[in-house]
């Protein structure tokens, strides 16, 4: 197995909408600066699943939500 930087990503994720990739990102960022993590190669597992969880929860409400045809703010 080839070595790799410390810097370089392995995202192997797809995007169902590859077009969504910034908003994303701009979400992953918000939610890392609101819950204190510092996103970077230092970053441990456990913080990243912490960033990525609540992703994971606000994504979750924000389809419930649509489907129910109540759109609002997301928390």
């Amino acid at each position: 197995m080839p070595h790799r930087q410390q810097h370089e990503t392995r995202n192997t994720n797809q995007l169902a909408a590859p077009q969504a990739r910034a908003a994303l990102d701009q979400m992953k960022y918000k939610i890392a600066t609101e819950i204190g993590v510092a996103l970077g190669p230092d970053t441990t597992s456990r913080q990243n699943g912490s960033v990525g969880g609540e992703i994971t929860k606000r994504l979750v409400r924000m389809a419930e939500q649509q489907l129910s045809g109540r759109v609002g703010p997301i928390q």
